[in-house]
């Protein structure tokens, strides 16, 4: 179980996160404090796995509170989860395992607690890699983690998420190339698949179809073969 404290200046956004927490099976105590002393206080206390952080607070911010935590010999994991996309560079540079906007999702939130329960059972896991992405005009920072499948738009890639897709300055084809190791297959033209989130292929209608993550991909061809190969190492079973 995952022991947690959730620290915001605004007592009902405290309540609110963990009410949401408390309906992950995988949460366990929840400790609240409405403020960075008062977290600082908890944390004197209690030992936690996971510290969940407003940024902008009065007197200790965030992202103060942040770098002080990470002084410590084992820190718990940091989340920030804020109103504000502007400080997610510097969040991460703190070695945030997450930066969660608010309203927090349902979803979103499952997620984080899934990437907290991994660096609990493999603390010495690599970083995953953060990318530049523009949505709407506004630069903001993903996780490589959440990309479920790339689409190639002209010179550009769109990447796709649960939640949005965002455009990057860079080849389908580079993408190929440099994240060919975290899981990421060419499965057509105009398509990269992340292989960890293919729930199935299905090869009986005209064309070769893939399921990534809910979401029904063409597959060429042409990389078929390759896509049937990884396929029989994983657990997915083609759908005819």
């Amino acid at each position: 179980m995952i022991s947690v404290l959730v620290v915001d200046d605004e007592v009902p956004a405290v309540e609110e996160l963990a009410f949401l927490l408390g309906q992950d099976g995988r949460i366990g105590t929840i400790h609240r404090a409405a403020s960075g002393r008062a977290a600082l206080a908890v944390l004197e206390q209690h030992e936690v796995d996971a510290i969940f952080l407003d940024i902008h607070m009065p007197g200790l911010s965030g992202l103060a509170l942040a770098r002080g935590i990470a002084a410590r010999p084992s820190p718990p994991a940091v989340v920030f989860v804020t109103a504000d996309e502007d400080c997610a560079l510097e969040a991460f540079e703190l070695a945030a395992i997450d930066y969660l906007l608010k309203p927090v999702r349902t979803q979103r939130l499952a997620a984080t607690v899934g990437r907290i329960a991994e660096q609990a059972a493999s603390p010495a896991a690599a970083a995953p890699e953060l990318i530049t992405v523009e949505k709407g005009g506004t630069s903001r920072i993903i996780r490589l983690d959440e990309v479920r499948f790339v689409q190639a738009q002209g010179d550009y890639a769109r990447l796709h998420t649960t939640e949005s897709s965002y455009l990057v300055r860079i080849p389908l084809a580079e993408l190929e190339q440099r994240w060919a190791g975290a899981g990421f297959l060419r499965i057509h033209r105009s398509y990269l698949a992340c292989m960890p989130f293919v729930d199935a292929l299905r090869l009986g209608a005209a064309r070769p179809t893939v399921s990534v993550a809910g979401t029904e991909l063409p597959v060429s061809r042409r990389h078929l073969p390759a896509l049937r190969e990884r396929i029989a190492a994983t657990k997915v079973r083609p759908q005819l």
